[in-house]
């Protein structure tokens, strides 16, 4: 059983940081690219952040220069380091990895961390 646990969500005022994490656990092979997704009220999920295996990541373009996603392969675990925030940043953040097990390859989801930006 594979699970993804995300914390690190909270409430924050406008301009200033938070910092996520994803923590993969259970029985599994490989971890490739890990993502992260958001969904606000009313609003699609959206991809926020990705990263491969071999660190190469990449941000959507209304996160980049204020959100970084970096990761540690030897404890599994996923970050993303979210500063200047706003606002419209405010939605529910999910981590989702594509994994491979002994019997198959396949995308975990997280149960999400709620972020709010608000005076």
């Amino acid at each position: 059983q594979v699970q993804l646990v995300e914390s690190g969500g909270g409430l924050v005022q406008p301009g200033g940081s938070l910092r996520l994490s994803c923590a993969a656990s259970g029985r599994f092979v490989t971890i490739y690219d890990i993502s992260w997704y958001r969904q606000a009220p009313g609003k699609q999920r959206e991809l926020v952040a990705i990263i491969t295996r071999a660190l190469s990541a990449n941000s959507a373009d209304s996160v980049k220069g204020r959100f970084t996603i970096s990761r540690d392969n030897a404890k599994n675990t996923v970050w993303l380091q979210m500063n200047s925030l706003q606002p419209e940043d405010t939605a529910v953040y999910y981590c989702k990895a594509d994994i491979l097990t002994m019997s198959s390859r396949g995308d975990y989801w997280g149960q999400g961390t709620q972020v709010t930006v608000s005076p």
